[in-house]
């Protein structure tokens, strides 16, 4: 396992988020994904004017490890988020992916670890909380349910 935590994970979605793409809502999201081997790779949200085209931060960095080949080696994953303010990201709630993320980090944790740590965190630094994506989403549907993993 690595040696990277829930803080360092944070900080990396925190620096992702500061590259949000969130003219209409203004509320960036970034993630950060753990792989395996201890490295880390990030997204953010990119909306579109066409607002069902938007992308989630969550998705963008799962989507990154598989473009990478590195889709089973997804470990855990930090999220945060905020409005956008001339300081930085502001709110004192932890954000948590939203169901279509949830899913869509099922996809990864059932061809990978079976489960991943989820770590959200407010936009305003002071609050962190972590889950188990099984709990976040149980009962899910994934690759096992096809008869592939």
């Amino acid at each position: 396992m690595s040696d990277v935590t829930p803080e360092a994970l944070i900080d990396a979605a925190r620096l992702a988020a500061s590259h949000a793409h969130a003219p209409y809502s203004r509320f960036a999201v970034g993630a950060a994904v753990l792989l395996a081997d201890g490295s880390v790779v990030t997204g953010t949200n990119f909306e579109n004017a066409s607002y069902g085209l938007s992308l989630c931060a969550e998705t963008v960095a799962l989507a990154t490890a598989n473009a990478q080949g590195r889709l089973r080696d997804v470990v855990a994953i930090g999220v945060v988020g905020g409005a956008i303010t001339d300081a930085g990201l502001a709110g004192d709630a932890p954000v948590r992916p939203c169901g279509r993320c949830r899913q869509i980090l099922n996809e990864a944790a059932q061809l990978g670890t079976g489960d991943l740590a989820i770590h959200c965190a407010s936009g305003d630094g002071n609050t962190l909380e972590t889950h188990r994506l099984s709990d976040l989403l149980p009962h899910a549907f994934g690759p096992a349910d096809l008869g592939i993993g």
